[in-house]
């Protein structure tokens, strides 16, 4: 028996999210049927975190426990020769039994993109939120992030549903940064709430088209005003960018591997 690590890519516009569900196409599901289908074994795989329909991942790290002859660093090839063009295992390898994709974890980190142009743009549709109605001001959303690093209770930024015991994470770095029309908000975590990430992306949207100030954005989740917090981004602009390790065992890749910005820096 060995313990098999996967860096994974998914277009989530196709799934239900990571997770099996029982009526809908999930990336766990589909991975899980191509392992059986190469090893006649079936397996569990856990996951670094957790997204929803429609979200992305450019390096979700997922792990398997598997008693099979292939060599852990050749099941990216094996399991790429049967998955479907909307998942990509970008490198495999064997990790010891105490490794862990989700426990090991030091943080998570997760980009949201806005779409701010007036037009819309075909090749940024599915990785993006197309936010035109007003010219949003990233200064003043980049102010309403202040004070949010740290471990601090986000129970405003959680929505219904939510199995955790605490609402309560680390948020070790957020920033805000603007390429020509594009807005870029980058989250690293210990840990994300449900729904944590848009529900922040959907409240500095509204501070940026100047509907609440970011003294009222940070009110609201200070105080936890969840009844306040209303409005969530869409899923197609969320992307789980990559999982970070206290010993990285991924050798092949690195950042620009991922999603890397230049990427979407499509306007010179």
């Amino acid at each position: 028996m060995k313990r098999v690590a996967l860096i994974i890519q998914y277009d989530g516009s196709y799934f239900s999210g990571w997770q099996r569900q029982s009526n809908a196409i999930s990336v766990q599901e589909i991975l899980e049927k191509i392992i059986f289908k190469i090893s006649n074994h079936r397996v569990k795989t856990f996951a670094a975190g957790r997204t929803d329909s429609g979200v992305h991942a450019s390096g979700q790290v997922v792990h398997f426990d598997i008693d099979s002859v292939i060599p852990g660093n050749r099941f990216s090839d094996v399991l790429n020769g049967y998955l479907p063009p909307t998942i990509r295992i970008l490198e495999s390898i064997e990790v010891n039994d105490a490794w862990h994709a989700c426990y090991s974890a030091i943080y998570r980190h997760y980009r949201y993109v806005i779409n701010n142009s007036r037009l819309t743009n075909l090749f940024l549709n599915n990785w993006s939120w197309h936010r035109y109605q007003k010219v949003l001001d990233e200064v003043l959303m980049s102010n309403a992030l202040q004070g949010m690093e740290g471990e601090h209770d986000f129970f405003a930024f959680q929505k219904s549903g939510s199995n955790r015991s605490t609402s309560i994470t680390t948020i070790k770095n957020i920033k805000l940064k603007r390429v020509e029309d594009l807005i870029l908000i980058d989250i690293k975590a210990t840990g994300f709430l449900y729904g944590m990430v848009r529900l922040i992306v959907g409240q500095l949207v509204l501070v940026g088209e100047k509907k609440i100030s970011p003294e009222v954005f940070t009110n609201r989740w200070v105080d936890k005003k969840k009844n306040d917090v209303k409005e969530s981004a869409p899923a197609k602009g969320l992307c789980f960018v990559n999982a970070v390790y206290k010993e990285n065992v991924f050798k092949k890749i690195n950042k620009n591997d991922l999603f890397p910005e230049f990427v979407i820096k499509g306007y010179s």
